[in-house]
């Protein structure tokens, strides 16, 4: 079986990260290219938040593991991860994988006014003030620790298929 392959996709909440992600899935699918996606964020979504309450669990990498290996018994060795701080995290996170996969990180970033419309689109409606300010912090924070070696992706004008193609050239799964 090929080696494994990650493409860790971080950034901001409404940055864009699950819709680029469905948009790589599509033009994946197009291609036909054998891939998996899975949403890190749910990986450990819980009450009390596990991360919080029993770090040492690392209960996202736990799970993560847990549905590689299902996705590698069916003969996958392409995965797409979206979380927020998979950028920082990447490398526990490959290595949680258990098999050594290539490994390629993307920040996905975007202007604060572009972020408060896309998250008042999810929404529906008003977003606090406090939710779009842990937004621009989050966005700082993912700059200033990313390395320098994590490619940056701006989403503010280009349209989610764009970024896809993007995204699938930065990893090389579709040839040409």
């Amino acid at each position: 079986m090929p080696r494994s392959e990650v493409l860790f996709i971080g950034g901001r909440s409404g940055v864009g990260k699950s819709t680029a992600a469905e948009a790589l899935h599509d033009l994946l699918v197009t291609a036909d290219v054998r891939h998996a996606v899975i949403e890190g964020d749910l990986l450990d979504l819980a009450h009390p938040a596990p991360h919080v309450e029993h770090p040492e669990a690392r209960l996202a990498e736990r799970n993560l593991a847990a549905m590689w290996a299902g996705y590698r018994e069916l003969g996958h060795h392409r995965l797409v991860y979206t979380n927020t701080v998979s950028v920082l995290e990447h490398e526990r996170l490959a290595a949680a994988m258990g098999d050594d996969p290539a490994v390629t990180v993307v920040l996905l970033r975007a202007d604060d006014d572009v972020t408060a419309e896309r998250l008042t689109r999810r929404a529906g409606g008003a977003v606090p003030a406090d939710q779009l300010a842990h937004s621009t912090r989050t966005a700082w924070r993912l700059d200033s620790a990313t390395a320098d070696t994590v490619t940056r992706v701006d989403t503010d004008d280009q349209s989610p298929a764009e970024i896809a193609r993007r995204l699938a050239f930065l990893t090389g799964w579709i040839p040409g």
